[in-house]
């Protein structure tokens, strides 16, 4: 893969010379983890153990919605090995738990409001055991008609104390009377996507001898966690200390606390540790998925394309519960338009309560919905004014200095017809025919059931965006201590390694301010300082920001008596391969030297510049950064079948400044590989409020096999400002962006709407006549 951020060598080495070692900023430093992570050996939640242990099992509701009438838990509690049963007369009432909105009840009392909401917990001495207990508590229900229309749920009876509105975002920009000349309309559908994640989510409960309780869970938030569970285990926050467990990858909310709270609950009654390891099924129905989205568009363009006014309207099923649907809504109504210049904007924004599953964060959200629509416009009106898609979309694109339909001015570097031109002018993949017949696969894989008579090419574009950090004056800090003795140095931060590269960041970070190979981070836990969620890229901004703070107090503490001894300033000294000298040559020692046995260390915290809540009429400065995408994608679509294979991403993206080109990569690849499951494959099905197949069978997740040919043609290094070391977050916008990509593809292959995803084989027939 080209990677034009990627470091050359330009002094050969001796022969014999051994390999140099990745070092600091801007090297592939390699994860500490990954040869465990590989092996098999890595300590995940569900490999935990410890002595007198007693396993859960939740019971949850087999209907969308319904009435409890009674809960009998007498025939579990008498049955031989079970050690405790809980219920909501456990938990004290005002106790709720979400994590942008608290809304939703630890049990339901009564009436349940989603397909497998929790409703009793059960601590047994076997696995088996406490399953077959959960099962044998009795409970009686009056079913109620669900409420799985999203458009419905305005005029529906209320499903919550709250309401089923949870939000509502009317933005208002420019002049509503402005008109274009050409006007396109389109009516869009987004599915409910899974976090899905591989490993099973699972957690140990460990009761304290000053009767609290320590939660082992694969925590990405492990002090609101931690909060949460206090409150309703009616413990002060000190007496629960929840401990981050290996986390095997998180592209949302990692755990369901609907099980990590039982866990505690069950500890705390019985006094032995308690574990769970959750079945797929469970977790298909506990935690939350990808806000299922209508939306409504009118863009209004004169004759030369140009874009004169967006008209939207936008719906987010919530399902049951708030969670973060109302930021997830300020993110699909701020970013309706896309990244183009719309001088007028209209935007109607909902986020309703349903008795679907619940909805909350998941990687791009929001932002993902509306770049699906906005792109489709986009497709149109070139289609309608006969231009060449990506020359409509280069008349439009947004700059730095250009105004958001919010009103707050792009200060961060926007180099969006930059990114275009580059995929637009990367050389096309091969056509089929030019090909080795054994090199060349039907849409459907090898063996494919189609012809390659009916096989079409297609080429689409698609451009998205998203903000970093939090929105709408969420105040983001963390907090990092840097230790060093005996030349090793320790990291102490609770931002949480979900796979972003954090820890080896974090590393790079020591490496290069304080010239100390070997770094250490340590593990997370409630004992250090809160350093927040880890998500929108904001541990490598404002953690890693943290981290640089406090090397560089280190670095202070160790230079200055050198700088006092040798009559100059600090700034005079640099260090460089574990080795401190002076601008002049006259200092040159080791930093092991300089240590001189001493132990040095220093805390600091970093905090981004506040934003602002939306007002009501849509507008603020609500966002802290952004960062931008463009993808080219290369379909082959078969039309009889509507099979789709996809043959070539290619990307370019403004990353600000590369840090680890390797993980980079890793992070891009994997981000439009999610996207590609997002555009054709993944959707968790639903009928009347019931989860369908909450398997990995029924929901298919993109394989090796279905991952396309993925280029970086470009890497813009135009480092924002604001931001510690001007990096960008890199792993959403591929996944915002390339699902678009994909669909513009197939419009262009079939001549097809394709309004909806996942793109439906239905939706790329082409009936000849």
């Amino acid at each position: 893969m080209s990677n034009e951020a990627a470091t050359e060598t330009t002094a050969a080495a001796a022969p014999d010379a051994p390999e140099p070692l990745p070092h600091g900023l801007g090297a592939s430093l390699p994860s500490t983890d990954a040869r465990a992570k590989t092996e098999g050996t890595f300590p995940y939640a569900a490999d935990l153990w410890a002595e007198g242990l007693l396993w859960a099992a939740v019971l949850r509701s087999p209907h969308p919605h319904a009435r409890i009438l009674s809960i009998d838990t007498s025939h579990a509690r008498e049955m031989p090995g079970v050690r405790a049963v809980v219920t909501h007369e456990d938990v004290p009432a005002d106790a709720l738990l979400g994590r942008g909105t608290a809304d939703r009840p630890v049990f339901a009392s009564e009436v349940v409001r989603h397909h497998g909401e929790p409703i009793a917990a059960v601590a047994a001495d076997h696995p088996d055991t406490a399953r077959m207990a959960a099962a044998a508590v009795i409970v009686e229900y009056e079913v109620l008609d669900p409420v799985t229309d999203p458009e419905q749920a305005f005029e529906a009876e209320p499903l919550h104390p709250d309401g089923n509105l949870i939000r509502h975002i009317p933005l208002r920009h420019g002049d509503p009377d402005a008109a274009g000349e050409v006007v396109v309309e389109g009516l869009y559908r987004i599915g409910r996507q899974d976090p899905a994640p591989i490993g099973a989510e699972a957690g140990l409960a460990v009761p304290r001898p000053d009767g609290g309780v320590e939660l082992y869970v694969a925590s990405t938030d492990p002090h609101t966690d931690r909060d949460r569970a206090a409150a309703v285990y009616g413990l002060e926050p000190e007496r629960v200390k929840v401990v981050v467990t290996g986390v095997p990858g998180a592209t949302a909310d990692r755990e369901d606390q609907g099980f990590q709270i039982p866990l505690g609950l069950l500890a705390l009654k019985t006094a032995c540790p308690v574990k769970l390891t959750a079945t797929r099924e469970e977790s298909f129905l506990g935690h939350v998925h990808r806000h299922p989205t209508l939306l409504r568009y009118r863009h209004h363009a004169d004759a030369e394309g140009n874009l004169v006014k967006v008209e939207a309207q936008i719906l987010l099923d919530a399902g049951a519960y708030a969670d973060t649907s109302a930021e997830a809504l300020a993110a699909a109504v701020s970013f309706a338009c896309g990244p183009y210049v719309v001088p007028n904007a209209f935007i109607e924004g909902w986020a309703v309560r349903t008795n679907n599953p619940p909805s909350g964060h998941v990687r791009g959200e929001g932002a993902m919905q509306v770049c699906a629509a906005y792109e489709a416009q986009m497709d149109k009106l070139a289609k309608k004014l006969g231009l060449d898609p990506a020359e409509l979309r280069l008349r439009n694109v947004m700059a730095t200095g250009d105004i958001l339909p919010t009103g707050q001015t792009v200060t961060c570097p926007a180099p969006v017809a930059e990114l275009l031109q580059a995929v637009r002018d990367h050389p096309l993949p091969a056509l089929p025919k030019d090909t080795p017949e054994d090199e060349w696969l039907l849409p459907g894989g090898p063996e494919g059931a189609g012809e390659p008579g009916a096989v079409r090419r297609g080429v689409g574009y698609g451009l998205g965006m998203v903000h970093m950090l939090g929105a709408e004056g969420a105040d983001e800090v963390s907090t990092a201590t840097v230790k060093v003795q005996d030349g090793v140095a320790t990291v102490l931060c609770a931002a949480v390694e979900t796979g972003q590269g954090f820890t080896t960041l974090a590393r790079q970070i020591v490496q290069e301010t304080l010239g100390i190979d070997e770094v250490h981070v340590a593990p997370v836990d409630t004992d250090q300082p809160p350093a927040g969620a880890g998500s929108r890229g904001r541990h490598t901004w404002v953690s890693g920001g943290a981290v640089e703070r406090a090397a560089k107090m280190v670095r202070t503490q160790l230079l200055q008596p050198l700088a006092h001894k040798f009559g100059m300033s600090t700034e005079l000294l640099q260090i460089t391969d574990g080795k401190i000298t002076s601008y002049d040559g006259v200092l040159s020692t080791t930093v092991t030297e300089a240590m001189d046995g001493k132990e040095l260390w220093a805390t600091a915290q970093c905090r981004p510049h506040p934003t602002e809540p939306l007002d009501e009429t849509g507008q603020g400065d609500a966002f802290v950064g952004l960062a931008f995408c463009a993808i080219r994608a290369v379909v082959d679509v078969d039309i009889e079948i509507g099979s789709v294979r996809v043959v070539e991403l290619a990307l370019a993206q403004d990353v600000g400044r590369v840090l680890n080109p390797a993980q980079l990569a890793a992070r891009v690849e994997a981000g439009v590989t999610q996207g590609v499951g997002i555009a054709l494959t993944e959707n968790l099905r639903t009928a009347r409020g019931l989860v369908r197949h909450p398997d990995l069978t029924g929901y298919s997740l993109p394989t090796a096999l279905d991952a396309p040919d993925i280029k970086i043609v470009k890497l813009v290094e135009e480092r924002d400002v604001v931001a510690p070391f001007g990096a960008k977050a890199v792993s959403a916008v591929p996944v915002v962006t390339s699902p678009a990509a994909i669909a513009s593809a197939v419009r262009a292959a079939t001549g097809r709407p394709v309004n909806r995803l996942p793109i439906r084989p239905q939706a790329a027939v082409v009936t000849t006549q």
